[in-house]
């Protein structure tokens, strides 16, 4: 028996739609000549009514798959990956197709989980992305189970789904951060601690949860070597994703701020962390403190991050995506290529002419 895990291909030396699967050790291939989406189904259809003998239990609900599907989850992810989930599945998806039999389960039924979500919760275009990833894996989930083969191919997110706002740093916001150390706290003003951490996030892209990851024995000379995260749970993973181990080429600036990190953090060793930043939320409250002594647009740790991708936009884009770790379909600029020999350099020099001319004008 087997499962449609896949979808119909288009062959441009035989302008047809081709797809293989396989059941009880046979293979098959079907076709479709229609051009577009439609032959794309076609194909597709083919080959479900040849696996559909294949489906174990034409009873199972939904509601019950689904709850085996996110204690998978949690078994082989990190708390803040599959909390999120969880929070979704009882929200959003649980009333609309919780007590519907997998077997009977259609796209449709799937695009109307997102037409509902968005239209008693007018949630972001961000959250709705994450759910229809959601309801994707879940799908992918059910073939590998023989549960069904349903496989959704153009769910689509409410055109009129607003774009989350976030708040970037500009020019003149960036020559403050590098000219002000101070912040006030309980009245009186004192050095920030955490400064060095935030001129970091700006100057390199890291995720709030790779600074808190930090530790000395990942900084090399001219690079960091990335390969883990504290989450907002305080767990230690091995970051977002695998473009999320990676290696960030060090800008001159880069450098003399965790220079000065060290220097003011006394004896440290390899083990130690940069950066002593005990929870998520302390950072965020402290870089907000900063942010309103300093008058300056009040953002999050993780909008550094942004700042620093709008900064860096002149880059070509696949030079971006290699420092903040980006997988090849993450649209940061749109564009993608493969990394080339002496790219990291290439980074590290373009990088160090874009921070001194902002310092230089202000």
């Amino acid at each position: 028996m087997g499962a449609r895990v896949n979808t119909a291909i288009w062959m441009e030396s035989s302008q047809r739609w081709r797809i293989d699967v396989q059941k009880d050790g046979v293979r098959r291939s079907f076709y479709s000549s229609k051009p577009g989406r439609n032959g794309q189904r076609e194909a597709n259809r083919k080959a479900d009514a040849w696996l559909d003998d294949g489906i174990q239990d034409q009873r199972m609900k939904v509601g019950a798959a689904y709850l085996k599907f996110l204690e998978g989850k949690q078994q082989t992810t990190s708390r803040s990956n599959w909390t999120p989930m969880m929070s979704r599945w009882k929200n959003h998806i649980s009333s609309v197709i919780a007590r519907k039999q997998i077997s009977a389960l259609t796209e449709q039924d799937l695009q109307e989980v997102l037409n509902r979500a968005y239209a008693r919760s007018k949630l972001s275009r961000k959250t709705l992305v994450c759910l229809r990833a959601d309801l994707c894996s879940f799908m992918k989930y059910c073939r590998k189970a023989r549960l069904t083969t349903l496989f959704p191919e153009s769910l689509t997110i409410p055109t009129a789904a607003a774009r989350g706002e976030r708040t970037v740093l500009q020019p003149q916001d960036f020559v403050v951060l590098f000219n002000s150390d101070r912040t006030m706290y309980y009245g009186k003003v004192v050095q920030d601690d955490m400064i060095h951490a935030y001129r970091l996030a700006v100057l390199t892209g890291l995720r709030p949860g790779e600074l808190r990851g930090l530790r000395w024995q990942d900084v090399k000379k001219d690079r960091l070597e990335l390969h883990r995260s504290t989450n907002c749970y305080n767990e230690i993973t091995d970051g977002k994703n695998q473009n999320a181990r990676r290696c960030v080429e060090l800008s001159d600036l880069a450098r003399m701020e965790l220079e000065a990190q060290r220097r003011e953090s006394g004896k440290v060793t390899g083990d130690m962390l940069v950066f002593d930043i005990p929870t998520a939320k302390r950072f965020e409250l402290h870089l907000a403190r900063y942010c309103k002594y300093n008058n300056i647009p009040v953002c999050t740790p993780y909008e550094l991050r942004h700042t620093f991708v709008s900064i860096a936009k002149v880059l070509p884009a696949g030079l971006v995506k290699s420092l903040v770790g980006h997988s090849q379909d993450m649209d940061t600029f749109g564009v993608y290529s493969h990394e080339l020999d002496g790219d990291a350099q290439q980074q590290a020099n373009a990088l160090n002419a874009i921070f001194s001319r902002l310092l230089a004008h202000g």
